[in-house]
């Protein structure tokens, strides 16, 4: 009996720990199939990301790089990791390249061929002058002189830098749509390389992916308008004579421009109308350039243009665009760069106003602990619209009226205008000093551009009435003032009144953000 009791305890005991032991490892192996998932599906939730950055150019690598040195988890998805070959965003102006340095970005215009721009070398008429970056300026704290260079040299630099830091992913993805709930932006859904649709999640997401943004008709309702398009090739293995100034020939239909973006190449461009654009395709394109633009080329760049049409350099076009900024009434997104705001890009300033943007909105954001707080976020980019104003409304006005400015005609306003930019510029002396501190961004205050946009406007008119004011003198007279009008009140208006005329704005900018001690 007491053997039997024996067996079937032994038997009920082995049962039992068996049935225990197959039960806690299956248990053990559901919770952590469920982890697994839980880390999966985190993965592609964006890993705890406090903000998305949706691409990785130059806006979005130099903002990920900001935030992330604040602590901030960045996730940075872009389209295409491959070296960008851009024609636009060649050029850095002394005012963009002081603000890379107090992002502490200067030294990603280095190992890059970058050359050193001191001012600019402009022609009309067989005439020609130098008008250079003012040296000595009490505004501005930082070496005057500016860099051209290839921009996607200058991308790839910006994204090594940005991903250096651990508190940086950046992944290769196609962003298809935003995660939106009650009017918060929440993340956003993409195709990762491997083609799989997934989705990242964040408390702020910034939009920041280009003027061919395809997100930003889900967060503004403004458009862009395509000004004109801008054409143009590189001629290599060759050297201006002077590679130190960018030069800007006043050509007709409109500008030409040919500067040094490395110590071998030669980036030459030209502006074409919307209403006569030749077709590349059949060669109407080439035969433009060798009959119109080419005769109109000073001799001492005339070699090295005709050598890019020569070797059959690619063509490239590009559209200037212009945009005015508005704010996006969704909460928890915020959209920058050419997403966000264009002018024409004659003046060459866009990277300045984007880097100036950044550097903003990353102080406004530092004492922020809690980025899922919406209305805290949206608190802060409302008061980065308003500061940004002095940069943005300088140079956004200055682009869009010297592009009207640049562009060739037989009436005799505007051509008087127009002689009269090329006059104003060249003096030298406070006029030259003036005006190049504004087209390089050392001295961002819009009072100041209507000061030097209104006596280019008078000299212009002192010209057409002299020797005599005589009726037909007096009319010409009256349409170009119409025209200085027609360049101005749209600017003061998209821009605000208030912010363009009111020097008080323009002086706390400088003294945050500009001063050898900001920042």
């Amino acid at each position: 009996m007491d053997i039997a009791f024996t067996h079937v305890f032994v038997w009920t005991l082995l049962a039992f720990v068996l049935t225990w032991t197959v039960f806690y490892f299956t248990n053990r192996g559901k919770k952590a199939t469920k982890l697994a998932d839980a880390v999966v599906e985190e993965r592609k939730d964006g890993g705890a990301a406090d903000v998305i950055i949706v691409g990785a150019g130059v806006g979005g690598s130099a903002l990920a790089y900001a935030l992330a040195k604040d602590g901030r988890r960045v996730h940075i998805i872009e389209r295409d990791m491959r070296e960008p070959e851009r024609m636009m965003g060649e050029f850095m102006q002394p005012g963009g390249r002081l603000m890379l340095s107090k992002l502490g970005l200067e030294d990603c215009l280095e190992d890059i061929d970058a050359q050193k721009a001191t001012g600019f070398a402009v022609y009309k008429d067989g005439k020609e002058a130098v008008a250079p970056f003012p040296v000595e300026n009490n505004n501005f704290s930082y070496e005057p002189s500016a860099r051209s260079f290839h921009n996607g040299r200058f991308v790839q630099q910006l994204r090594r830098k940005a991903s250096s830091l651990p508190n940086v992913r950046l992944e290769e993805g196609t962003v298809k749509s935003l995660i939106e709930e009650k009017g918060v932006i929440k993340g956003v859904t993409y195709k990762n390389k491997e083609g799989e649709e997934t989705r990242a999640l964040a408390p702020l997401t910034v939009v920041c992916d280009g003027c061919y943004s395809n997100l930003r008709r889900s967060l503004n309702d403004n458009n862009a308008e395509i000004l004109s398009y801008l054409v143009g090739f590189i001629s290599k293995n060759c050297r201006l004579e002077e590679p130190e100034n960018l030069h800007l020939i006043l050509s007709k239909p409109s500008f030409t421009m040919v500067y040094q973006i490395s110590s071998t190449d030669v980036r030459c461009g030209f502006e074409v109308l919307p209403e006569n654009f030749p077709s590349i395709a059949n060669g109407e394109m080439s035969t433009f350039m060798k009959n119109t633009i080419v005769p109109q080329v000073p001799p001492k760049l005339l070699k090295i243009f005709l050598k890019g049409i020569d070797e059959g350099a690619q063509i490239k076009v590009v559209p200037a665009k212009r945009m005015s900024a508005s704010l996006s009434k969704k909460k928890g997104v915020i959209v920058l760069g050419d997403a966000f705001n264009m002018r024409h890009p004659a003046i060459a300033s866009g990277m300045m106003v984007l880097l100036s943007d950044i550097l903003i909105l990353r102080r406004l954001l530092q004492p922020l602990s809690n980025l899922g707080d919406a209305n805290k976020v949206s608190e802060v980019i409302n008061s980065f619209y308003s500061i940004r104003k002095p940069m943005s409304a300088t140079v956004n006005t200055l682009g869009n009226a010297f592009s009207q400015v640049l562009i060739g005609s037989t009436d005799e306003a505007k051509e008087a205008m127009r002689q009269g930019v090329y006059d104003y510029l060249c003096s030298g002396g406070f006029r030259t000093s003036g005006m190049m501190a504004l087209l390089g961004g050392m001295n961002p205050r819009p009072i100041s551009l209507i000061y030097h946009l209104c006596a280019i406007t008078l000299s212009s008119i002192g010209n057409l009435l002299s020797p005599f004011p005589s009726p037909l003198r007096i009319w010409h007279s009256l349409k170009l003032f119409g025209l200085a009008l027609k360049m101005l009140v749209p600017n003061l208006k998209a821009e605000g009144v208030s912010q363009m005329l009111f020097p008080a704005n323009a002086a706390a900018y400088h003294k945050s953000y500009m001063a050898a001690t900001a920042l």
